[in-house]
């Protein structure tokens, strides 16, 4: 599964973005001899929560391989799931720094870093399937967290296509919007940990960390 997601060439335009990126980098990560390939998920195999977020940032999991890991999403999300019991330690620097996550599981709607944060509706399409592999593998999930309205969006998008749910109009996306699915699964939704906002204000620690003390008590890990 985890190749199939770094072998993936399925975006033309992604993957040029992603190699661009590694050639020209950035000033401060000079030094860095960045990823660019896809992202394959990380966490715990037996993850009974999955935190879904948009995609790789351009010099965040675009440069070091692991889901916000890196960048000031990242700064500000694993610090909450370390406080939350989710995480080893609070800090996420590298794919060898040795954080580990305990029954989660972060993976993205995306798995190449987009443009300007947007990818296209098809480049999302072309993802699907490794979001779904990833999903079928987890045999003791019980709760997704999604980070932002496209990776809600993108995970019902996943139900419909299981035939879990017909249609999304009855799954609205608001920060911490809890909806109990036909399959006995939790959806939680957030907003994103993206510098617009958490810089803005429109999500604050405290928010932050109300979603995933709820993720355990849903998971039934309290």
């Amino acid at each position: 599964m985890e190749q199939n997601i770094v072998s993936c060439t399925r975006c033309p335009r992604l993957r040029a973005y992603c190699t661009a990126l590694g050639e020209t980098k950035r000033r401060a990560y000079i030094d860095w001899d960045y990823w660019t390939l896809p992202v394959p998920g990380f966490g715990d195999a037996n993850a009974r929560v999955l935190i879904v977020g948009l995609a790789p940032g351009a010099h965040g999991a675009n440069r070091t391989g692991r889901p916000f890991t890196g960048d000031g999403a990242g700064n500000f999300m694993y610090p909450v799931l370390y406080e939350t019991g989710f995480g080893s330690k609070p800090d996420a620097v590298s794919r060898t720094d040795g954080l580990k996550l305990r029954y989660a599981r972060i993976a993205s709607i995306c798995r190449c870093a987009p443009p300007g944060d947007k990818p296209t509706p098809q480049e999302i399409r072309n993802c699907a399937p490794h979001l779904a592999a990833e999903i079928h593998a987890l045999k003791r999930l019980r709760v997704v967290v999604a980070l932002g309205r496209i990776a809600f969006d993108g995970y019902l998008n996943f139900l419909i296509a299981q035939g879990v749910i017909t249609s999304r109009r009855d799954y609205p996306f608001g920060h911490g919007a809890e909806h109990r699915l036909p399959n006995g699964m939790v959806l939680l939704a957030s907003y994103h940990p993206s510098l617009r906002n958490t810089n803005t204000g429109r999500l604050n620690k405290a928010m932050f960390t109300r979603i995933f003390v709820r993720a355990r008590e849903l998971a039934g890990m309290n």
